[in-house]
């Protein structure tokens, strides 16, 4: 099959599309036919030799999001027949042609959505949904607050927010991307930094923010603590500003607030599957027409290309001037 492979550690130009031995399916797993896979940060971080694979996943063949068509399945395998739609997470290895994914981490593709559409979804959706709803337990009537919203969670977790009648708050250095965000559910837009942010929502948001979701980590989730509710829980996502911050503690004690850090690659497989389930449970229907109602959620592309111009495509996300994912198309 043809892969895109990191031939070493360094910047776009060591990738390259190579023929590789095709992945063999187990007994409880899909093998994916791969008609799109997105980029992620992780993607570029392993480029550079910065975030290995997972232990037995191709440490040379990046992509941890796709969708395409089952091609074959183990002999365990219930859930899924060749010819069915699915996308996924997986710990590595979706920027080539096939893929493996166990059964119960499968997900079906929404009704009405195209290859490369749905391939947006799984990393920026399940993301945020794990985040705000499963940890956070962000709910109706709520404020959530997002640093780096225009980022490919940021977007998803505005739209989850509010499909569950909660409102969102959120902050980019780019007035651009926040006006992109309005028509998504963005209710309070904050042109600058996470500390920013954290004073408009203090000053504004009345009783507080009940999930905060950092996306970049650093000194700026301190300056959360002071915007939220009692009770409330921040969630860490990224480290892309830093990987320390100096909290106020006596803010944490009193406010009798949770700070949680979250990672999906790493987890167990038993983790993964079970927010594969919630997810496609409780939010693929609303990426589907019902009757006359459109879709409540959308999965937001920047840029589409093919699979052999990766290098292309990994440049783009360095240059963080995109607004929603880069996405390959396999075809």
């Amino acid at each position: 099959m043809r892969a895109a492979v990191i031939t070493k550690p360094g910047g776009p130009e060591v990738l390259a599309i190579r023929e590789v031995e095709d992945p063999e399916p187990g007994p409880w797993d899909v093998l994916v036919r791969v008609e799109a896979s997105a980029l992620n940060r992780a993607d570029i971080l392993q480029r550079r030799g910065f975030y290995p694979a997972p232990p037995g996943v191709a440490s040379d063949i990046p992509g941890l999001e796709l969708s395409g068509t089952v091609a074959a399945t183990g002999e365990h395998v219930t859930r899924f027949a060749v010819g069915d739609r699915v996308m996924g997470l997986v710990g590595g290895g979706a920027c080539a042609d096939l893929a493996v994914l166990h059964e119960r981490e499968a997900i079906r593709v929404p009704a009405g959505l195209t290859a490369t559409d749905a391939a947006a979804i799984p990393e920026a959706f399940v993301t945020a949904f794990d985040a705000i709803v499963l940890q956070g337990g962000l709910a109706s009537g709520q404020w959530l607050m997002v640093d780096a919203v225009g980022s490919g969670v940021g977007t998803a977790a505005i739209q989850i927010a509010r499909a569950l009648g909660a409102r969102s708050a959120g902050s980019s250095r780019t007035a651009e991307k926040l006006e992109r965000c309005g028509p998504l559910g963005l209710d309070l837009a904050v042109v600058g930094t996470t500390d920013d942010l954290a004073k408009r929502a203090k000053a504004e948001l009345g009783d507080g923010v009940a999930v905060a979701l950092s996306l970049v980590g650093g000194a700026g989730v301190a300056a959360m603590v002071a915007a939220m509710r009692a009770t409330g829980t921040i969630v860490l996502v990224g480290l892309l500003a830093g990987t320390q911050a100096n909290l106020p503690l006596r803010d944490v004690l009193g406010k009798r607030l949770a700070i949680v850090g979250t990672v999906l690659r790493s987890r167990p497989i038993e983790e993964k599957i079970a927010v594969a389930r919630a997810f496609e449970d409780r939010i693929v229907p609303l990426f589907e027409a019902h009757g006359t109602a459109p879709p409540r959620l959308h999965p937001v592309v920047d840029t589409v290309l093919p699979l052999d111009e990766i290098a292309s495509a990994h440049t783009l996300v360095e240059q963080n001037a995109t607004f929603g994912k880069v996405v390959l198309s396999h075809a």
